[in-house]
């Protein structure tokens, strides 16, 4: 049978390029604050759309799986210059990836060309990046319990909760003036994890 332009390729044919490649060519394109085009990904790579579909499930898993590998880099990049213990070491965390998260151009970009698209993927509790950000966020809290840290909530509601105050002063909650307010939200965050309030 002859093969038609765009068509699948055959049964048992190795892709030109893997997984990773089509990541990082959707991530460089990210981050250079531009859309990213499945269709150009497909083309330079020599892949099919289809291909990239089967491997990320959609566009909206494909734009996931960047924001999960950025915000693990965020997270992996505070972990090594991190300081303190318990809570306090929470709170340095979550509080340098929240001003990393709410200056980077790419995220603002992003948010502001797609909301609709964006809240879809970053903010929903079946998308693909809240459950890896606030299994995350879970993990931080139980190095904190192993230090001594009291936890009075159950862990995944407290890291729930904690990834949700976030994503309100970051991404969604611009009528109370509170969207991007890093400084407030370390003041919610030094209340909510039990910490001495710091002076001012």
């Amino acid at each position: 049978m002859t093969a038609t332009a765009g068509a699948a390729r055959p049964v048992g044919r190795p892709a030109a390029a893997t997984q990773q490649q089509v990541l990082d060519v959707a991530s460089a394109q990210f981050l250079a604050s531009e859309r990213v085009d499945v269709q150009a990904i497909a083309a330079e790579l020599g892949l099919s759309r289809a291909t990239i579909y089967r491997w990320f499930g959609s566009r909206d898993g494909l734009l996931g799986a960047v924001m999960v590998a950025e915000f693990n880099r965020m997270v992996e990049a505070a972990r090594t210059r991190s300081v303190g213990t318990g809570a306090g070491r929470v709170l340095w965390m979550l509080d340098r990836v929240a001003r990393w998260l709410a200056r980077n151009e790419p995220y603002r970009y992003f948010i502001a060309t797609e909301q609709a698209t964006a809240g879809r993927i970053i903010t929903a509790s079946d998308g693909p990046v809240q459950p890896r950000v606030i299994a995350t966020v879970a993990d931080l809290i139980e190095a904190a319990v192993a230090e001594g840290y009291e936890n009075r909530l159950d862990t995944a509601t407290f890291a729930y909760a904690l990834v949700r105050l976030i994503e309100a002063f970051l991404y969604q909650d611009a009528v109370t003036g509170i969207r991007g307010d890093v400084d407030r939200l370390r003041e919610v965050l030094v209340v909510v994890l039990g910490l001495d309030p710091e002076p001012r």
